[in-house]
Parts: structure tokens; sequence; C-alpha cells
């Protein structure tokens, strides 16, 4: 019940992430706001491990949940908000996210001895068509700029590409980080100190960058308290959780329902469109999602 309920709360706060980042975009450059939100979530973190009085990572481990930070949110937002931010579509790098899951059951296997079932990867072949569904309109009617051709003022069409797939190597390699010796870390402080370790990327982005607008405002407050506390400290925790107790391309198949899930934020909170053909995918994501967890 437990992993059912974590599940459950990861999608559906996880898929907010989309809702966040069209809030904050009049507001806030991106990388900045990813700084105010990595660093607050650290000091939450941080505040719950001195209550409980939680053992710190030292040494060896200590790089390594850096390193596991940066990489699960710093180099994954960092990249993934300034290849949009360039022109690539947003339809585009939410279906090269959904290619995670593959890649981290690819990668698994060798790695940890986790070997998925035929039942598995006809679920993840499932989900990934489930998620083209659900983004096909939004593809069809995206001019890919930042991949075919380069337009003014934007870095050219193979540096876009190449950072999006550098974004999803690295939320890969952030995850199966922690299936190692990470895992024995209490939860709270190895939470702490990742979130810091996210926080020195996008701190070292918004810098080279040239980033600086930060236009307060209430929307950019809420949406700042619930970046902190659901985004990135709930759902990423939970999908640490996740992985720590499981295998971690089970985990990860729930990635295939972020989009359907953000489609539908999309359709009750801004009145956008929701076709039958992404309802289809919805119903073939989940079905995938479920097949891959048997």
């Amino acid at each position: 019940m437990l992993a059912t309920l974590t599940a459950v709360a990861f999608v559906v706060v996880w898929s907010t992430g989309f809702v966040v980042a069209r809030a904050i975009t009049p507001f806030a450059d991106p990388n900045l706001f990813l700084l105010a939100r990595f660093s607050g979530t650290a000091l939450l973190f941080a505040l719950a491990a001195g209550l409980g009085r939680a053992a710190w990572p030292r040494g060896r481990d200590l790089g390594k949940h850096l390193l596991a930070g940066g990489l699960l949110q710093g180099v994954y937002l960092g990249a993934g908000y300034w290849a949009v931010a360039q022109g690539m579509s947003a339809g585009v790098m939410a279906l090269l996210g959904a290619l995670q899951p593959l890649l981290t059951a690819a990668v698994a296997a060798p790695l940890f001895g986790e070997r998925l079932s035929r039942r598995g990867w006809a679920g993840m072949a499932l989900g990934l068509v489930g998620v083209v569904l659900v983004l096909q309109p939004k593809l069809a009617s995206a001019t890919a700029p930042g991949l075919s051709h380069t337009q003014p003022g934007h870095a050219p069409a193979w540096l876009v590409v190449a950072v999006s797939i550098v974004a999803v190597a690295a939320i890969t390699a952030g995850t199966l980080f922690q299936k190692t010796s990470l895992a024995r870390a209490d939860l709270r402080s190895a939470s702490a100190v990742q979130n810091f370790g996210a926080a020195v990327v996008v701190a070292i982005l918004a810098l080279a960058l040239g980033e600086h607008r930060w236009i307060a405002s209430t929307t950019l407050w809420i949406s700042l308290a619930w970046a902190i506390v659901m985004l990135s400290g709930i759902s990423v925790t939970a999908l640490v959780w996740m992985v720590r107790r499981g295998d971690a391309a089970r985990a990860t198949a729930l990635m295939f329902l972020v989009p359907p899930f953000a489609a539908l934020q999309g359709y009750f909170g801004f009145g956008e469109v929701l076709l039958p053909v992404q309802i289809a995918g919805f119903v073939v994501a989940l079905l995938g999602v479920l097949l891959a967890r048997s």
C-alpha cells in the first residue's frame, strides 16, 4: 500500500513541474529559479536531518551524493530548460525525457543484474507509444526550431540536441547512482546534500548564462514554495526511495505517466484542448506502466 501511494504521489506531483515551468517564465530566469528551489529544499532537509540527528555522508560518499544530486536534478533540469529556451520544442523535450525509463532499464541490467521480463519490455514499449500519442498534437504542430535549423540568437541546432541528450543521460545516471552505496545513507541528510549538489550546478549555469531576472510576484513565490516542498522535497525523494527499495527500471517506468498527467493539468488548469488521441495515449501509457511494473 505504501509503495502504491508513493508511486501515485510521485507521478501526480512530478507532472506539475510543467505547470511550474510555465508559471515562472514571465518572472524569473530558469536557472536562477532552480537555484532558489534547490537551495530551499537543501535547507529544508538539513533542518529535518538536524532535528532527527541523522548521520551525514562523509568522505567519498559525500562527493558521490553531490554528484548524484547534480546529475539527477541540476544537469537534467538546467540543461532541459536551456534547450527549450534555445528553441527545442517542449513536446520533443518531453518525448526525449520519456526515453529515460528505457535507458535506465538497459543500463541497470549489466550494472545491477536487474533484468526485465518480456512482459516488462512490452510494458516499456507500450508506455513510450502512449507518450507519443499524448504528445502527438504538440509534435505535429511544432516547427522543430533548434532541430533542423538555427534561429537568430540561438545556439547551433546540433548543440541544442546534444544538450537535450545530455539532460536525459544525466537524470538516468543520477537515478542509478541511488542504487549504489549511497542507498545506505539516511534519506534526509542524503537529500540535503544532493539538493545542494544540484544548486551548485544551476548556480554555475546561471552565472555562465548571465541570468539575473527575478520579478517578485505572488505567482513566483507560490511556485517556488511548491517547487521546494512538493517537486524537490516530495517527488524527487519519492523517486529515490522507490529506486532504493526496488528495481530502478520499474520505478522509472512511472515517468511514462508524467506527460499524460501534464496534459490533464493543462486541460483542467489552462483550458487546453484534450484530443481523443491524447486520451487514448493516457490509457496506453497506463497499461504499459502496469505491465512494466508487474
